[in-house]
C-alpha cells in the first residue's frame, strides 16, 4: 500500500506561480512512476506530467510544457510540480497518483494509488 498526501495549492493571479508537494509513505519502493493529474468542475481528470522513480524520464502535457516542472526527491519520499506562468485554466483540483508497474502511462485508470488532491485555483 502507498500514501500520497498533496500540498501546496491555493489561490494565485495570473502570471503567478506556486509548488505543489506529494509525499508517499507506505511501500514505496514499489512504485515505478509518480504523476500529477488535474480535474476541473465538471471536466474529466486530465494528466498533466509524470516521473520515473530514479527521474530518468518525464512526460508532460503540451498545455503546460515550458510552464510546469515536475521533479521528485526520492530522500524524502516528495514529488514536486512547479507551476509558472499560471492561468485561469489551469484552475483544478490537482492529483498526486503512484504506478507501481513499469511505464510512464496517461490513463488515470493506469495508476493504482491516489491522493486526496489540492486546489489551485488562478484568479484573471
Amino acid at each position: 500500500q502507498v500514501e500520497l498526501v498533496e500540498s501546496g495549492g491555493g489561490l494565485v493571479q495570473a502570471g503567478g506561480s506556486l509548488r505543489l508537494s506529494c509525499a508517499a509513505s507506505g511501500r514505496t519502493s514499489n512504485t515505478y512512476s509518480m504523476g500529477w493529474f488535474r480535474q476541473a468542475p465538471g471536466k474529466e481528470r486530465e494528466f498533466v506530467s509524470a516521473i520515473t522513480t530514479v527521474g530518468s524520464a518525464i512526460i508532460s502535457t503540451d498545455s503546460v510544457k515550458g510552464r510546469f516542472t515536475i521533479s521528485r526527491d526520492n530522500a524524502k519520499n516528495t514529488v514536486y510540480l512547479q507551476m509558472n506562468g499560471l492561468n485561469p485554466d489551469d484552475t483544478a483540483l490537482y492529483y498526486c497518483a503512484a504506478r507501481t508497474l513499469w511505464g510512464l502511462r496517461r490513463l488515470p485508470n493506469e495508476y493504482e494509488y491516489w491522493g486526496q488532491g489540492t486546489q489551485v485555483t488562478v484568479s484573471s
